[in-house]
């Protein structure tokens, strides 16, 4: 595939995992579009999935070989689990997790906020439980 083509499916599976369209990222999946590669603009499909709480894209695209703790934009983005965590999406983090995503990992190179710390930034409390559950702690990181 040449590099056009894989930019422009790229640039459409983060495109429709950030507006949750589950059909849409199954086909250009199928067409062979990364789920590890990042749009222009450094998002990937995993965190555009997450930050949004479509669980079921997450699914697909961590079976498809997505790593789940690999930071998302230039600096404006984060981890799929800190972007669930952050508004909530507590059975998206709970997918994140189970595929090895871990609950102490700052975003931003190690600098940033942990997803417990996000969490705790909102009345999530399930979210903030889960985390805790899977080993997160205030201090983390």
């Amino acid at each position: 595939m040449n590099r056009r083509k894989r930019k422009k499916l790229t640039a459409r599976l983060v495109w429709a995992a950030r507006l949750g369209q589950t059909a849409e990222v199954d086909r250009l999946l199928r067409a062979g579009a990364s789920p590890v590669a990042a749009d222009g603009e450094g998002s990937t499909p995993l965190y555009a999935a997450s930050v949004h709480g479509a669980t079921d894209i997450v699914l697909r695209l961590l079976a498809a070989g997505a790593p789940p703790d690999a930071e998302s934009g230039h600096g404006t983005e984060g981890t799929p689990l800190c972007g669930a965590a952050c508004w909530g999406h507590t059975e998206t983090v709970r997918a994140l997790l189970a595929h090895g995503a871990d609950p102490g990992l700052r975003e931003d190179h190690g600098t940033g906020r942990s997803p417990l710390e996000w969490a705790l930034t909102g009345p999530y409390e399930e979210t903030v439980a889960v985390l805790r559950a899977a080993g997160a702690t205030q201090g983390a990181g």
